[in-house]
C-alpha cells in the first residue's frame, strides 16, 4: 500500500520524522513524504495557483500549503497513494471549531475530495500556564504513543472497511505514560471559547480553552475528542468531507418566498 505523509509543521518537523519511520517500518507500506518547506500551520485549506518543488530527502519539500501538497503530490507527482497520513502535529486538533482552520487536518480532507481515505494525527500536549507553546519542541520520545496508533491504523484501518463510512480520521495522542494509552472513538466537541482582548491599538486573539484545560476545567462531555485525550486515551474521530446537512421545512419556506418579497 501507498502512503502519502504530509503535514503542517514542515517536512524537518520531529512529528513527521517519527511517523515515516514508524509507518517505513510495515512490511508492505511504501511510503513518499510531500510536505510543506516550512511551517503552515493554521493555514486551513488554503491553496495557492503554482507552488516550487525541492526534492528532499522523504520525498518532496513543496513551497506552499498542507492542501498544495496533496494536490501536487496527486495531480503532478509520481505518486499514487492508497492513503494519506498528516501529521503528527506539534499539538492537539480538538473540538469541531479547529477542523477548518487546522492545516494538519485539512490536509485530510483534501485527501477525501480525491476519494483517498485520510488520517490526521496530533500530539496532545499538557497545557501548563507556565509552558510557552510557541517555544516547545517534543523531542522524538514524545510522539512515541503516536507513531504506535498511527501505524496500527495506517496497517489495518483500510482492510476492516473503516473508510466505507468515515473519509477521514481525526486523530489525537498524549504524550506516553507507564502504560499504553487506550484507543476510543470519539466526536469533535462543541465547546468554543474563543475571545479577544484590546490593548491600545493592539487585539489579542485568545483560545481560552487552552487556559480551562490547564486549570483542568473544561466541560466537554464523555464521548469527546478533548475529554478523551485529557483523560489520557487516544481519540479517534471518524469524520465525513464535506460538511452537509439535511434541508429543512424553515428553509424550504424561507426561499419559497423569495419571489414576493422580491417584488
Amino acid at each position: 500500500m501507498d502512503v502519502l505523509l504530509t503535514n503542517d509543521d514542515g517536512i524537518d518537523a520531529e512529528g513527521l520524522g517519527v511517523l515515516y519511520d514508524a509507518l517505513a517500518a510495515v512490511d508492505g507500506l511504501d511510503v513518499t513524504a510531500v510536505a510543506p518547506a516550512d511551517d503552515q500551520s493554521a493555514v486551513g485549506r488554503a491553496v495557492s495557483h503554482e507552488v516550487d518543488l525541492v526534492e528532499h530527502e522523504l520525498g518532496y519539500a513543496v513551497e506552499g500549503t498542507p492542501a498544495d501538497c496533496i494536490v501536487a503530490a496527486v495531480g503532478a507527482l509520481d505518486t499514487s497513494p492508497d492513503l494519506v497520513v498528516s501529521g503528527c502535529n506539534r499539538g492537539a486538533n480538538l473540538g469541531e471549531y479547529v477542523l477548518g482552520r487546522s492545516g494538519t487536518v485539512s490536509a485530510a480532507v483534501e485527501a477525501a475530495f480525491f476519494d483517498i481515505p485520510a488520517i490526521a494525527v496530533s500530539l496532545y500536549v499538557p497545557a501548563a500556564e507556565d509552558l510557552d507553546f510557541a517555544e516547545f519542541e517534543p523531542d522524538g520520545g514524545a510522539y512515541a504513543e503516536a507513531a504506535r496508533a498511527t501505524r496500527y491504523l495506517a496497517d489495518h484501518a483500510v482492510g476492516a472497511g473503516v473508510f466505507e463510512r468515515a473519509d477521514y480520521l481525526n486523530v489525537n495522542c498524549p504524550v506516553p505514560g507507564d502504560e499504553p494509552a487506550p484507543m476510543v472513538v470519539t466526536r469533535p466537541s462543541h465547546v468554543y471559547d474563543m475571545g479577544a482582548e484590546r490593548d491600545g491599538d493592539t487585539v489579542h486573539i485568545v483560545d481560552r480553552i487552552w487556559e480551562r484545560m490547564a486549570a483542568g476545567d473544561v466541560p466537554d462531555p464523555e464521548g469527546t475528542d478533548r475529554r478523551a485525550v485529557m483523560e489520557g486515551a487516544i481519540s479517534v474521530s471518524p469524520l465525513t468531507a464535506p460538511h452537509t446537512t439535511e434541508r429543512h421545512d424553515a428553509l424550504d419556506g424561507l426561499t419559497a418566498g423569495y419571489d414576493d418579497a422580491a417584488r
